[in-house]
């Protein structure tokens, strides 16, 4: 398990920034194609329900899930996206259901491309808690060529969800796209919005805003100086408040010491869904 998302996690985005569950990483080349779907709806969720174990749905549930789900372990999904590949059609029929399992798997086979400005303000009305709203609708808008448009509105909406989802997805951004798909002032000036609104921004929010410290100081090189700054001067952040065990402190510069120790700065991926 990491420590940065949770309770939860199967793999690394960058160090500490993001959890990447295993799903994310099933995407060979031959299957980013939008061939033919080999499997209708009522048999995806059939697939999932049989999937589902009741230690991992408690753990879903512990972290924000709530009924309906199968608790699905990210990494079993493989099959099931081997058959049917990249699919909008039935991605939109399995994120309607409101099951948390069938709208994950929604996120791994929908078209990033396929979807406009409104289909991704429907998805994130309703990613009812951050495991979806930055982890499947954020990560399928970051491979979306308006994927800067949308965030940037999420970010000035004021509404936790959304503002997290819109830091996300430029974290899932900065660490796959080239420098220059970005404009350097842009990043400057959200790197000030940070430093001026982290520490009284709502919680869900502060991780994404800590994420994007972090993520620009490591893969944007540009601003590498600048970020590292504005995370020292941030300082640890205090999250939790309202947790049964008590709250803890994030603190982007740390983690971004570690990564320049270990030789990790301009990190790219090469795919935001794997």
């Amino acid at each position: 398990m990491s420590q940065f998302f949770p309770d939860l996690a199967a793999g690394l985005y960058v160090q500490y920034t993001f959890f990447i569950p295993d799903v994310l990483r099933l995407r060979p080349e031959g299957l980013q194609n939008k061939g033919s779907v080999q499997m209708d709806f009522e048999t995806a969720m059939q697939e999932l329900e049989a999937l589902g174990k009741e230690r991992t749905k408690k753990i879903y549930m512990s972290n924000g899930a709530h009924e309906p789900l199968f608790g699905v372990a990210t990494g079993a999904m493989k099959p099931i996206f081997k058959r049917t590949g990249i699919s909008q059609q039935l991605a939109e029929q399995l994120y309607a259901t409101g099951n948390y399992d069938a709208m994950y798997f929604a996120g791994i086979i929908a078209d990033p491309n396929g979807m406009t400005e409104a289909d991704y303000d429907r998805w994130m009305d309703d990613a009812y808690f951050y495991m979806l709203s930055d982890f499947v609708v954020a990560v399928t808008l970051a491979e979306a060529e308006i994927a800067q448009q949308v965030a940037d509105k999420w970010i000035a909406s004021g509404e936790e969800l959304r503002m997290s989802g819109g830091w996300s997805c430029y974290c899932w951004l900065l660490g796959n796209r080239p420098d220059h798909e970005f404009d350097k002032d842009k990043l400057a000036g959200m790197l000030d919005i940070v430093k001026q609104t982290i520490h009284t921004s709502p919680e869900r929010t502060q991780y994404s805003m800590n994420n994007f410290l972090y993520t620009v100081a490591v893969s944007y090189t540009p601003l590498h100086e600048q970020a590292a700054a504005t995370a020292q001067e941030v300082g640890p952040v205090e999250v939790g408040r309202d947790k049964p065990k008590g709250s803890k402190h994030i603190y982007a510069y740390d983690n971004i010491r570690k990564a320049v120790d270990k030789g990790q700065l301009g990190f790219k991926r090469r795919h935001v869904r794997c």
